[in-house]
Order: C-alpha cells, then structure tokens, then sequence
C-alpha cells in the first residue's frame, strides 16, 4: 500500500483544522456546551499543529505561505492556496 500524497494530508488538516474552528466559534456564539468545546477544541489544536508541520516540511512553501499557516482556522487554507498557486507554470513572455 502507497503512503498518501502530501498534498491530500494537508488538505485533510486544513479542512478538518477551518471546520472545528468553525464549531468552537459558533458554540461559543450560541449555547456555549463545554462538552462541545472539550471535544472540537483538542481536534482544532491537533489540526493546527499538523497543519503548521506540513506546510513547514512542503518544498514548495515560500516565507508568506509558513506565515499564513500560523493564522488559526483559516490560514491552513490559505496557505494550501498558496502552495497550489506555486505549482502553477510561468506564464512565458
């Protein structure tokens, strides 16, 4: 069996990292469970943490793109953006 694609891990990471933010932020805003804060918030830290050493060991990460993944919630996200636009070929002329 094939180890996954970086690309696809850090793509899991962030999307799991924006959608738990997402959670605590509402549970916050609304009922405020702290059974929901006790679950979503060490799955938020975990996905953050992965999230920072994936885009910290990509080859493609420039110095905005490690910036960006230090934003909590979205900067996975961004970061990952950022890492496909790098992929992208140079336009010639």
């Amino acid at each position: 069996m094939s180890a996954p694609h970086p690309g696809r891990l850090l793509r899991t990471a962030a999307g799991i990292e924006l959608g738990s933010f997402i959670v605590l932020l509402v549970n916050l805003a609304t009922v405020h469970l702290a059974s929901i804060s006790s679950l979503a918030g060490p799955v938020h830290g975990c996905a953050y943490l992965f999230t920072l050493v994936a885009v910290a060991r990509d080859p493609r990460r420039t110095p905005p793109t490690t910036a960006l993944a230090l934003l909590p919630g979205i900067g996975g996200v961004l970061a990952l953006r950022g890492l496909t636009r790098s992929d992208a070929p140079v336009p010639a002329g």
